[in-house]
């Protein structure tokens, strides 16, 4: 037992670890101009929505119904799931004080400012839909079967590794300098061993949970792709474009890597 303990929890630091891998280009970046600004954030949000949808909505439906739902049951579970994910973000702008207060502000700037608030929602969320991913691999582990649990692994790490770019790119947009800001990125996928100590511990209860978990991290980066990230981005001068270019850009990636390695 303690073996498979041991096993789940590497693997979810390898996996968890990946996003700081995929961090790693952001430490070459200059300041971009805000074209590049807008290329880079419509990358992170192309990133964000197809991981919504490949590595979370979908498999959070076939999870549901492994567990003995129907095909409405499991569809009505995962509705309700992003639903209330996205309640629980668009909460969270009212319910987290300003930035300025929390010492999270880069040097420069406004700290409290509507951008710099929406960035750290985007990583809120990030954060948050990393948490169910590393239980995944955790309950991959649980079951006894290593080699499930070492795809797995390999699969969400390489999902990881552009949502780290993402995260450190859309914080260096605000301000942040590269260190931090790759250091940040890095953080956001160190809730995935937590996880998935708590996965392999508990594997029953892990699954149960799942669906739900999948669910509310979906609702809660598709609210913030779509209500903060993208009209942020075009509200730049000519910042259309660039957006959606690089939205597509993301989009075509994440899809990508979720479709063969998911």
């Amino acid at each position: 037992m303690n073996e498979i303990v041991a096993a789940g929890a590497l693997g979810s630091l390898c996996a968890g670890m990946a996003t700081g891998l995929g961090a790693l280009p952001a430490l070459f970046l200059r300041r971009p101009s805000d074209e590049q600004q807008n290329l880079l954030l419509g990358f992170a949000a192309g990133v964000m929505l197809a991981a919504s949808f490949f590595s979370l909505i979908l498999p959070a439906i076939d999870v549901a119904k492994q567990q003995g739902a129907s095909a409405a049951g499991a569809s009505i579970t995962v509705v309700a799931a992003v639903l209330l994910g996205a309640f629980i973000i668009a909460r969270l702008n009212d319910w987290v004080p300003p930035l300025d207060k929390l010492g999270l502000g880069p040097p420069g700037i406004a700290a409290a400012s509507v951008s710099v608030r929406r960035i750290w929602l985007f990583v809120a969320a990030i954060t948050l839909h990393n948490f169910p991913e590393g239980m995944a691999v955790g309950v991959s582990f649980g079951g006894g079967d290593f080699d499930a649990g070492r795809v797995t692994a390999l699969g969400i790490g390489l999902q990881n590794i552009p949502e780290g770019l993402a995260v450190a790119v859309a914080l260096i947009s605000i301000g942040y300098a590269r260190g931090p800001a790759v250091l940040i990125a890095t953080a956001s996928g160190l809730v995935e061993p937590v996880a998935g100590l708590i996965g392999v511990s508990i594997v029953t209860l892990a699954q149960a949970f799942l669906p739900w978990g999948l669910g509310l991290a979906a609702g809660a980066m598709i609210y913030v792709v779509a209500s903060d990230i993208i009209p942020d981005a075009h509200a730049r001068i000519n910042g259309g474009g660039k957006v959606s270019t690089g939205l597509m850009i993301g989009l075509a990636a994440m899809m990508f890597l979720d479709t063969t390695f998911g």
